[in-house]
């Protein structure tokens, strides 16, 4: 069995697009509430945690929907098309309100990118584990993050070279060469990927599923083990997503305020994790199907949490500060390439939608409260906790991930009931192998 690396590569399309907006968000928007309407960091952060407030809610709603969904499309594309769409045309709008210092067209405008947003993440991470055998999905899942952080340089690269290093600058430039990548990428995804009636996986050398198989995959449930090390995974991305979103998200104010760089200059220096990232997916996926997930991800936490401890004591840019956000971005890769196959490994095909949604209930819980915790901090205390607080909840994610028993890659993932299959488990043998 062999991975379609290029259907894989026009999957990633839809995650390259949301990126590509993630990364102007992160790290434009507080930049604009800052400096244009002078809020504080804790208010900052509150405003910047809106994003995962609305899709703690709405992101597993509309992933349940798009299981459900029975339009001719398919599943996921509907929703991928037209919440696109909506952000893209919303969007234009923030740096307009910036531009003329109006708060209440802002928090509107951003309001509505928000909801489209929430509209589309979980059908678009389900496209992937829809069109994936099990098996291959760790490395489609590289593939896939891999198209992610390209968007991030592709926006990293744009920011640094169309915002100037003015104390206000204006921002349309870089909205609108983001808002035409996101077009670009989502109008090839429709015109190269076709969802099947029933989002069945198939590639190339493989027949679509029997009834037998699909039987199999759909007649399971969730054992008491499977699900303690669902929720030990799902407890991981929490924590894990809690030090990594605090980085993210006060890096430009970070950036300014302790190394004292302006303009662009932190997108620049951002597209070293975000480079890194991108040479490390592919082989995270690999070394994933010889180590496993499980251990591949623990190498990753490890990585991080050196990385960010390694960083706190930088108080001054030196040659060492790429050298350590490099590290950061090549951790990231192995943990975020093998923690959502692991979850949709312990679900029934059915049911992607849903727990695409349930991996993402818990980064974006995270989401919610970091912003606003290490917001508080940098105020009370000072920047400089920014990098030991996120070893500390990176150091959290690996002591949970310690304990996880299930969610690697097999023709019958562990600890599942099979409730009807008329097939001997050596008949499923020989078409998953590796």
């Amino acid at each position: 069995m062999k991975l379609n690396y290029g259907k894989t590569v026009f999957i990633g399309l839809a995650f390259l697009s949301i990126c590509s907006f993630w990364q102007l968000y992160e790290t434009v928007v507080p930049l604009i509430l800052t400096r244009t309407f002078h809020l504080g960091d804790t208010l900052t952060g509150a405003v910047m945690a809106l994003d995962n407030i609305l899709g703690i809610f709405l992101i597993p709603f509309f992933g349940s929907l798009s299981d459900k969904s029975t339009l001719r499309m398919g599943r996921r594309s509907p929703f991928i098309l037209l919440g696109t769409a909506v952000t893209v045309v919303s969007m234009l709008f923030l740096p307009f309100a910036e531009r003329i210092g109006s708060f209440p067209l802002f928090f509107g405008a951003l309001w509505a990118v928000l909801l489209a947003l929430s509209f589309y993440r979980s059908p678009a991470a389900a496209l992937m584990p829809d069109l994936t055998p099990a098996p291959l999905r760790s490395k489609a899942n590289a593939v896939v993050n891999l198209m992610g952080a390209c968007g991030s340089v592709i926006t990293l690269s744009l920011l640094g070279v169309l915002i100037p290093g003015e104390e206000r600058p204006d921002y349309t430039p870089a909205f609108l060469a983001v808002a035409f990548v996101m077009a670009v990428s989502v109008g090839l995804l429709a015109l190269r990927v076709r969802e099947t009636r029933a989002s069945e996986p198939a590639e190339e050398g493989r027949e679509a599923d029997s009834p037998d198989d699909l039987e199999m995959e759909d007649g399971k449930i969730l054992t008491p083990a499977v699900k303690r090390s669902l929720y030990l995974v799902l407890l991981s991305v929490f924590f894990w997503y809690f030090a990594f979103n605090a980085v993210t998200t006060a890096f430009s104010r970070y950036a300014a305020n302790v190394w004292g760089l302006e303009g662009g200059s932190f997108a620049v220096l951002l597209i070293f994790p975000f480079g890194a990232a991108v040479v490390s997916y592919l082989p995270a996926g690999h070394l994933a199907a010889r180590i496993g997930r499980k251990n591949t991800i623990l190498v990753g936490v490890v990585i991080l949490t050196a990385s960010y401890l390694a960083e706190a004591f930088l108080s001054r840019y030196s040659l060492l500060v790429p050298l350590g956000l490099t590290l950061i971005g090549a951790g990231w890769a192995f943990v975020n390439v093998n923690s959502f196959p692991m979850v949709v490994e312990m679900c029934s095909r059915s049911e992607m939608g849903k727990y695409s949604g349930l991996y993402y209930s818990f980064s974006m819980s995270a989401q919610i409260i970091t912003p606003i915790l290490s917001g508080f901090l940098f105020e009370r205390l000072s920047y400089m906790t920014l990098f030991p607080y996120a070893a500390v909840f990176s150091l959290c994610s690996l002591l949970t991930m310690l304990f996880v028993r299930h969610g690697e890659a097999s023709s019958a993932p562990q600890g599942r009931t099979r409730l009807t299959s008329s097939r001997s488990p050596s008949e499923y043998g020989s078409e998953f192998k590796k």
